[in-house]
């Protein structure tokens, strides 16, 4: 999804570790690393202090940091290099002044930025209208045993996503009903069943997925949000955000007394660019281009970039932009498959759009859709995969005995068990009874990515009771799932050049890489992560939409 939140909640680069980012570009060898860039120095003055804004006083029970920049004098510096974040609360606010200041200085240079929703070009011209991207401060602390847990599961997930795709008749029969009420579900799988009746089978498969988890406080378990299998952002922005919390943690080692080596490396972006590049190869024309489908205004273009660059300096591979409506007017699909756009031949489409009903005003950008899908250009994602992402069919998944027609081994699956959530359809009658009854522990979910789609709290059961006066089958267009818990932890977040101090919860989403031709399994990796941080009064969490920030991991 675009940059969404998931918002199962309680109430809810250009220098950038260069060593890790933006090694010398290579065809061929897919695993050199030899950095052209230097960080630039980490020696900054302050002359200007960062505003700073705080929502509510801090817990009384957090250890504080002294004025002088150095922890109670009781805790050993081994302890003090895996203690919490959240113990951190009480930090000087002139420490934080230096801290936001050369957080700031560092996403100027490093090219942590989106575009600036003051300036109407920002989302349309490159260069224009530039600001840092949200933030917080400082990573967040997460459990080293549930972070091991969620990396160790995003392969097998590759692997259920594909064999899902794949099954077009379990797709279309777990979607029929929603089919009936939801018009923009309807149009998706009206392609999927042109492809199945024209016999279309995409031989060569390629997902760039990103499953989102949220840890329980109250059982400990990391549960599953969703998977995103359409346009999983912020991969490139994500990874840059490891690294400013890592040069944070470095320059003010003393008086933090944190380890930036807790903060797990971050390839997100070279994991993805690595996924296209082979899948480009696999395509087999060295003519050919990576065409990134986008929206007409993108303000998060930055993190699109990123990928673009690397591919070009890492693999030499071409990339344009096109939004769907260019593709409709340029577009032309040659007897043996071919997509020409323009005159440039698409080897592989990376969707960074097309995951919303806004992203199709009109018939043109359907018609787009339908024109990709008829190509022999390697999709990703293919209209099966998109589907495969849907709130109905994780629901689907998540009842008894289905995994074991997509998986064999009994391990994998239990694993992948481990992680689910409490998922029901609205034909459920007790579970519907209960969430009509005690709606502040469900949250209802449409077939929507994107983020700000879903209801909780009393509005659960106004829409319930609604659908039962109204007793039609709008029903279908919904999930149930359970409301998940996290931790509440006190960080300091930053947007628009504030620092705000306030009490937040964080969900991980977990990057996933998958290539498939024919047979042969080229690529199925986890590769990078991303940890979005909100405030916890909110309910949605969009980092681009205004309620969250991207945040990293800080293991314990």
């Amino acid at each position: 999804m675009g940059a969404g939140f998931s918002s199962c909640s309680h109430t809810t680069a250009f220098f950038a570790a260069s060593t890790t980012l933006f090694p010398h570009k290579s065809k061929s060898n897919f695993s050199t690393f030899n950095p052209h860039f230097k960080l630039l120095s980490q020696t900054l003055y302050y002359p200007k202090p960062t505003k700073i804004t705080t929502s509510r006083p801090s817990s009384s029970a957090l250890s504080p940091i002294n004025s002088g920049g150095r922890a109670e004098e009781m805790k050993t510096q081994e302890e003090k290099s895996t203690q919490p974040i959240s113990d951190l609360h009480n930090i000087d606010p002139e420490l934080i002044q230096r801290l936001a200041y050369d957080a700031l200085v560092w996403s100027s240079i490093h090219g942590l930025l989106v575009g600036d929703k003051s300036e109407p070009r920002s989302g349309k011209v490159p260069g224009v209208g530039l600001v840092h991207a949200p933030i917080a401060l400082l990573p967040m602390s997460f459990p080293e045993s549930h972070w091991k847990q969620a990396c160790e599961v995003s392969p097998i997930f590759n692997e259920l996503i594909d064999r899902v795709s794949l099954d077009g008749e379990f797709l279309q029969d777990s979607l029929s009903r929603t089919k009936m009420v939801d018009a923009f579900t309807s149009r998706l799988m009206d392609i999927h069943s042109q492809m199945l009746e024209n016999g279309k089978r995409e031989e060569i498969r390629l997902g760039l997925h990103r499953s989102d988890y949220m840890l329980d406080e109250q059982t400990k378990l990391l549960l599953q949000i969703e998977i995103n299998t359409i346009s999983a952002s912020f991969p490139g922005l994500g990874s840059l955000v490891s690294e400013l919390h890592r040069s944070l943690l470095n320059q003010y080692k003393e008086q933090l007394g944190l380890d930036s080596r807790r903060i797990p490396r971050n390839a997100a972006v070279n994991g993805f660019a690595e996924a296209l590049a082979k899948a480009w190869e696999e395509y087999s024309n060295p003519r050919a281009v990576v065409m990134f489908v986008v929206q007409t205004e993108e303000r998060n273009m930055y993190d699109q970039h990123w990928l673009s660059t690397v591919l070009k300096e890492r693999y030499d591979v071409t990339t344009i932009r096109k939004t769907l409506a260019e593709i409709d007017e340029q577009g032309v699909l040659q007897p043996d498959g071919t997509l020409l756009v323009g005159d440039q031949a698409i080897g592989v489409i990376y969707f960074r759009a097309g995951y919303a009903p806004t992203d199709y005003p009109s018939e043109s950008e359907w018609r787009a859709r339908l024109l990709m899908e008829q190509s022999s250009a390697i999709k990703c994602p293919s209209i099966s995969y998109h589907l495969a992402g849907t709130k109905k069919i994780q629901q689907e998944l998540a009842k008894p005995n289905v995994l074991e027609r997509f998986l064999e081994n009994k391990d994998d699956i239990a694993k992948i068990q481990k992680c689910f959530a409490g998922l029901w359809s609205l034909d459920d009658s007790d579970i519907v009874k209960d969430a009509i009854e005690r709606p502040e522990f469900y949250v209802m979910k449409p077939q929507r990515e994107g983020g700000g789609n879903n209801i909780y709290g009393d509005d659960v059961r106004k829409s319930l009771l609604r659908l039962q006066e109204e007793g039609t089958e709008e029903n279908a267009a919904y999930i149930l799932m359970q409301r998940i818990f996290p931790t509440i932890a006190p960080t300091y977040l930053m947007r628009d050049g504030i620092c705000h101090k306030d009490h937040a919860m964080s969900e991980l989403g977990i990057y996933g890489a998958y290539l498939r031709n024919k047979e042969n399994v080229i690529m199925n990796e986890q590769c990078g992560y991303l940890m979005r941080t909100k405030v916890s009064s909110s309910n949605e969490g969009g980092v681009a939409a205004g309620f969250a920030v991207l945040d990293s991991v800080y293991l314990n």
